[in-house]
């Protein structure tokens, strides 16, 4: 993370929490954001950039991608119940409940001070709350099928990216056709990122397993699909038939028959055409170099090199 992204993160901690408790609490989450590198950061840096922008604001931006990602990722994993390491898992509920509403009250109250004119501010609202939407989705376990997790996906994990796109681009004059352009890859660069997330989760051994909290990613759909025996007691066990301790009674020969299932290669089979998508728009974007090329770096250029 870039210092000045982080030092308008901590001012921000600093302008609205005087109770000391919860100024430092709130800054270990920074400390915490900072590990990840300024990763949605350097999204909105890039999109500026890249559309011809120059604001001496822009790392002001920048730092409210981090913060709304930041508020985002907190709430994810209270409702999850899983990142014990995070500093925001080890406080009360209470505690990190309030330091949500701090870091939102911080996020709303910067974006005043930037004077946002009110059309951006409805755009903002409006992306958040769909990525609000698709995460309600994710903690009912509403997809039942491949084309509700991928619009799941999209709101959820898309409308990320586009936030950090937004805060890139609502200083400029953009067009409209080329903001429905960085939605649409964002949307693309978001199921490729779950999309690995969810491959990834699926062989984990400890309680992050997607498994134990029935959720219905894109690799266990899969799963759920294939008329298989050995795959009864996955069925059996979502809907509620065994509990999971007799479904991972054999922990380590049922994730061997998931490895050998199909299922991982199917993920990568989708991810492979969200990957072609991007790139189609991505050629298509008009752009200022050398930041549209790092924007391509920095969004999903590894998950293309990887291919």
């Amino acid at each position: 993370m870039k210092q000045n992204v982080k030092e308008h993160m901590i001012r921000l901690v600093d302008e609205y929490i005087e109770v000391k408790g919860l100024n430092e609490l709130l800054k270990s989450f920074i400390a915490d954001k900072e590990k990840e590198n300024g990763a949605w950061a350097k999204v909105t840096l890039c999109t500026h950039y890249m559309m011809g922008g120059s604001s001496p604001h822009i790392e002001r931006y920048a730092a409210l991608a981090e913060l709304a990602n930041l508020i985002l990722d907190i709430v994810d994993d209270l409702q999850d119940q899983d990142q014990e390491d995070k500093p925001w898992m080890k406080c009360s509920q209470a505690e990190a409940l309030n330091a949500v509403l701090a870091l939102l009250m911080g996020f709303v109250g910067e974006l005043g001070h930037l004077q946002v004119k009110s059309e951006w501010l409805v755009e903002v609202t409006k992306i958040i709350a769909r990525s609000i939407n698709g995460q309600h989705k994710d903690v009912v376990n509403a997809a039942e099928s491949v084309d509700d997790y991928l619009v799941m996906t999209q709101e959820k994990s898309g409308s990320l990216f586009r936030l950090a796109c937004c805060m890139g681009y609502m200083t400029l004059e953009t067009p409209r056709e080329t903001i429905e352009q960085l939605h649409e890859l964002a949307d693309c660069i978001g199921l490729v990122h779950q999309i690995q997330n969810d491959m990834r989760d699926l062989i984990r051994y400890d309680v992050k397993n997607d498994l134990y909290g029935k959720k219905r990613t894109l690799p266990i759909l899969y799963l759920l699909s294939v008329e298989d025996e050995a795959f009864t007691p996955l069925k059996e066990y979502y809907e509620g038939k065994i509990t999971s301790d007799v479904l991972l009674r054999d922990k380590e020969g049922f994730i061997q028959t998931i490895q050998t299932s199909g299922c991982l290669e199917y993920g990568r089979v989708v991810q492979a055409v969200c990957i072609q998508k991007a790139e189609e728009i991505y050629e298509k974007l008009q752009g200022v170099s050398p930041w549209k090329e790092r924007f391509r770096e920095v969004t999903y250029g590894s998950f293309v090199e990887e291919g």
